[in-house]
């Protein structure tokens, strides 16, 4: 079975990455149990050097394909080139907690309560 974040690696190849990781943080989410709507990506390759940020990211996205971003709520994105990699000793930035959504608004009215 392909899922979602194989699907995701195998399109971003095209953009020759030097480290790359796709992960499925859905369970993260109130979402139902096994979804692949939320994905963080770490994608370092030369193809990045001298592109602003949004340039990087507008990159990633046209690499995706239609069906691949229709299909997913979320994508966080940490673009990175080999130099910055390095800079970060080979670490990305770990995702915020989920604040968002029915859960969210579930815990605010508990706290009022």
């Amino acid at each position: 079975m392909t899922t979602m974040k194989n699907r995701i690696e195998a399109s971003l190849q095209a953009l020759q990455p030097q480290f790359l990781e796709v992960i499925n943080e859905s369970d993260r989410h109130n979402v139902p149990a096994g979804s692949e709507s939320h994905f963080k990506v770490t994608l370092v390759s030369q193809t990045f050097d001298g592109k602003p940020l949004i340039a990087r990211h507008r990159l990633v996205n046209a690499t995706l394909t239609a069906d691949i971003i229709r299909s997913i709520h979320a994508l966080a994105l940490h673009t990175l080139t080999p130099a910055e990699w390095q800079a970060r000793n080979q670490t990305a930035h770990a995702s915020p907690p989920c604040l968002g959504g029915a859960m969210h608004e579930e815990r605010a009215g508990a706290k009022k309560g």
